[in-house]
């Protein structure tokens, strides 16, 4: 093979895990800031599904139905977000991949709309928000060959330990750059999931109802700059 071709092949991938990984960050950010938005509000993690099943667990031997119903709901809804997301992803009628990026954001700009002008109960409020982060969770799914997660963490920081683990622990110095660079991945990841759960509060008590809107319009924009950038490539 061409050199030339050898070197434009290794750069598109260099370029492609770089977009992959800023994209990863960005809705990390995005999932801590509705997730602490949720938490909040509701007293309910809304992508965070290791904390809704252990309150489950807890709430069956308890006999408090209201926990128990609340965190069936949002696991159920963000479940079937994931499996819609998915299905979108796979579709071969859908040519456009960015759909995803623009029915999240459709379902919290018409949730928030409607939750100005009406009063939603909690139980609708995690349904709606819940799909939409498991749809969301599906728009990123790797940054280069390591697996993400995008709306929650503990997957993250279990990698992240591993890798750190096995750049230590091996020898080879192909193998020491590849854990290196998942371990960096996942650090920022996490970083990303925490500086939005830390910014919510402040948003929230400015925004109020509309506070949906940021991460919804930033969703948007980002599928639009997106699209654009592949329409070029």
């Amino acid at each position: 093979m061409d050199n030339s071709v050898i070197k434009t092949n290794i750069s598109a991938s260099s370029h492609s895990i770089k977009t992959q990984e800023r994209l990863a960050i960005f809705l990390a950010l995005i999932a801590g800031y509705i997730d602490a938005t949720g938490l909040i509000q509701w007293k309910t993690y809304v992508s965070f599904m290791s904390g809704n099943t252990t309150s489950l667990g807890a709430a069956l031997s308890t006999d408090k139905y209201g926990i128990i119903i609340t965190s069936v709901t949002v696991i159920s809804c963000f479940l079937l977000g994931i499996y819609t997301g998915t299905c979108l992803s796979l579709w071969k009628s859908i040519k456009n991949q960015i759909l995803t990026f623009h029915v999240v954001s459709g379902i919290l700009i018409f949730y928030s709309i409607i939750a100005y002008f009406y009063d939603i109960n909690n139980l609708s409020s995690i349904a709606i928000v819940g799909f939409s982060m498991g749809m969301m969770n599906t728009i990123v799914t790797s940054v280069g060959n390591q697996k993400v997660n995008t709306d929650f963490v503990t997957g993250t920081l279990n990698s992240l330990a591993r890798n750190t683990a096995m750049l230590m622990m091996t020898e080879d110095k192909a193998e020491k750059k590849e854990y290196q660079s998942n371990a960096i991945h996942l650090l920022l990841l996490w970083i990303g999931f925490l500086s939005g759960a830390f910014i919510a509060p402040f948003l929230l008590d400015y925004f109020g109802k509309w506070t949906l809107m940021i991460p919804a319009l930033l969703i948007m924009i980002c599928g639009m700059l997106i699209s654009k950038n592949n329409f070029k490539n």
